[in-house]
């Protein structure tokens, strides 16, 4: 088969954007198949730096066409502002870009009340990016979404987001929020959805025909492993299947057709937001991976410009990706933040009311106490030469990435040593 699909094995922030840019390059179809605007994939050619939210990260590359699925929810006011922002930056995106008659919209209402409920709960928010992604999923659930196949009809659509705009600014008021304005929400969002239509497709019957015909398909998961609303540090967690299962019903590919998944795994360990970190760090280390944000590399979100928390590789988190995603090839990222320490430490198990163990457990009372048991390796502090092969790296920095493959028992496909594409070794 000729499908393959990237998931990020962490918390997200692993560099997808970088990754699925390289891949892409031997891909005819890219697909976003779940999440919406809260996920920011970032590439960096030369000295340009694209930071991308819906559209998939291919359509940096010309010729290749750009699908965003049905597990998708789609905010047309981001979306007409994402595309104006690449024009005359990349090729044209007219028959490169096809969005799911099946996804769902992210509507104004959605992220005032994503806003709102988050600020009710205080101490013990999410963290959410308040873009309305979860509202938007639940009146998915409710089966009361305004799907984008409404929106091939302008009337109709008009009278379908009226009603909505009604139900909506009765549960803001209830909320304790400001009614938004009838008028010119509706005049806004109706004006990028005409100019939006063109785009709307049958993406299910066009991948399977993609499929038949031999052309390459890679799924471009958003998030990552730890933010599964199934099989990650609930509920400290994202709405959607961050994991393979949603890339497959994210877009309408049968498990079936999958020959590779791709994981990405950086060099440490992230995470934006709220919940458990068993690896996080404070202080200088802390300061040291995450970077000050004068670059686009630092550990800053893509979407909301926060800091992101920063530890040290945890590797029972990332076997537990392995496992959930079956993922066969990973994909190191990062590399060279290491650079700057004399030793580095890499956490194998967990030890919880003091029994040991290598399993991710489910309850996130029980990360918040344990202790990670960790490997203590030699770093190499000194710049990573620019090389093509892993095997070109310092003896140090060689048996570090050789030590992820032996815990994690998969093979190794690239190591990225900075932003650009020429900084990877295969």
């Amino acid at each position: 088969m000729t499908v393959s699909a990237l998931i990020g094995m962490q918390w997200g922030d692993e560099g997808k954007g970088k990754i699925v840019d390289i891949l892409a390059e031997r891909a005819d179809v890219v697909v976003r198949c779940q999440g919406g605007a809260n996920a920011g994939h970032t590439v960096v050619l030369g000295s340009d730096v694209f930071a991308l939210h819906l559209i998939p990260s291919g359509i940096l590359r010309d010729g290749v066409i750009c699908v965003i699925g049905n597990g998708v929810v789609v905010d047309p006011v981001r979306l007409d502002t994402e595309l104006t922002g690449l024009q005359g930056r990349v090729a044209d995106t007219t028959g490169r870009l096809f969005v799911s008659d099946r996804a769902h919209m992210v509507l104004p209402w959605h992220k005032i009340i994503d806003a709102l409920a988050e600020g009710k709960l205080g101490a013990s928010s999410i963290g959410t990016t308040k873009q309305g992604i979860g509202p938007t999923y639940i009146d998915k659930v409710k089966r009361c979404g305004i799907r984008w196949n409404q929106a091939r009809n302008l009337d109709k659509f008009r009278a379908r987001f009226r009603s909505a705009l009604q139900d909506a600014n009765n549960m803001i008021a209830l909320l304790g929020g400001e009614p938004l304005p009838e008028q010119a929400t509706e005049d806004e969002v109706l004006s990028c959805v005409a100019k939006l239509q063109p785009y709307i497709t049958d993406t299910v019957a066009y991948l399977h025909n993609c499929v038949r015909d031999g052309k390459r398909v890679l799924l471009e998961g958003a998030q990552g492993t730890m933010l599964d609303v199934d099989f990650g540090t609930y509920p400290f967690v994202t709405s959607s299947n961050t994991t393979v299962g949603g890339c497959v019903t994210g877009s309408g590919l049968a498990p079936t057709m999958l020959r590779d998944v791709h994981g990405l795994l950086k060099a440490f360990t992230t995470r934006v937001g709220s919940g458990p970190f068993p690896t996080e760090l404070d202080g200088p280390e802390a300061d040291l991976l995450r970077g000050t944000g004068k670059n686009q590399w630092d550990e800053f979100g893509t979407t909301t410009g926060r800091p992101r928390r920063c530890g040290w590789l945890d590797l029972v988190v990332a076997r537990h990706a392995a496992r959930v995603n079956g993922i066969n090839k990973i994909h190191i990222t990062k590399l060279d933040i290491l650079s700057q320490f004399d030793e580095l430490k890499i956490c194998t198990a967990y030890r919880i009311d003091g029994q040991e163990t290598a399993d991710f457990p489910a309850d996130a009372s029980e990360l918040d106490k344990c202790e990670p048991v960790y490997e203590t390796l030699p770093g190499w502090k000194c710049d990573l030469p620019a090389c093509k092969t892993v095997s070109e790296l310092p003896e140090a920095a060689a048996n570090y990435v050789n030590r992820i493959a032996s815990y994690l028992e998969r093979d190794i496909a690239s190591v990225s040593y900075g932003p650009g594409r020429e900084q990877t070794a295969f």
